[in-house]
């Protein structure tokens, strides 16, 4: 079993933090709207809409144009625009249309522009293999990484991968080096991607340098830009 030194450059120190706080609705443009997971009642999803009052909505239904598709958990995938994005309670809201505000991405073919959220921290959803995933960036973390669960549910057959040992701010535990076929963010997409999966629980897919060093990264305060390296 091989060991593999992994530090995620503080990232998941702030992650219970991140889960516990309340993030600033979003204020884009008049004609972007903003979708937050407030909570979950059983199997249905509290959503608030362009800061109005919460709202449960069952997967299927659709309430101010946002549908949920699914829940799981503490999670929720909704369809906003015709793009689909992860939920989890506690996180910043996703947004679209005009304008944009925290944590909010768009892409530009070969360009990715990513808004921080109120908490300082870049985070957009975006996809592995066509599933869809919420990032966090990570420049201090070699490749992306994320857990045994989120694995499962995006298809990675991780079990085939290589066998490490992750040394982590909690200790040392067991993961697997994979290839990710593709990770898309925006517009933007990523072939054959190395990866780390944890047997631990994370509660973000964290987006690493094995991604982030195939573009330019440029941050003028709160705004970063990665633009595709040729």
């Amino acid at each position: 079993m091989k060991s593999l030194a992994w530090t995620p450059g503080g990232a998941l120190r702030t992650l219970a933090f991140l889960l516990l706080g309340a993030s600033a609705l979003l204020h884009g443009a008049a004609q972007a709207q903003s979708v937050k997971l407030a909570g979950m009642l059983g199997n249905k999803a509290l959503l608030i809409v362009d800061g109005g009052a919460p709202k449960t909505v069952a997967p299927g239904e659709t309430h101010q144009g946002v549908k949920v598709v699914s829940t799981a958990g503490d999670q929720a995938v909704v369809e906003l625009s015709g793009k689909r994005h992860a939920l989890r309670v506690g996180e910043a809201p996703v947004s679209s249309g005009a304008g944009g505000g925290a944590g909010t991405q768009s892409g530009q073919g070969n360009k990715i522009v990513l808004m921080a959220g109120s908490n300082g921290h870049f985070m957009t959803s975006g996809q592995i293999n066509g599933k869809t995933t919420q990032f966090l960036v990570d420049t201090g973390a070699s490749v992306i990484s994320m857990s045994a669960a989120d694995a499962d549910r995006m298809g990675v057959d991780y079990k085939a991968g290589r066998t490490v040992q992750l040394s982590t701010a909690n200790g040392t535990t067991v993961g697997w080096q994979v290839n990710l076929g593709s990770v898309r963010v925006g517009d933007v997409e990523v072939f054959n991607v190395p990866a780390v999966v944890a047997s631990r629980d994370m509660p973000f897919v964290l987006l690493g340098n094995s991604f982030l060093t195939r573009f330019q990264m440029n941050r003028t305060n709160e705004e970063m830009v990665l633009t595709r390296r040729f």
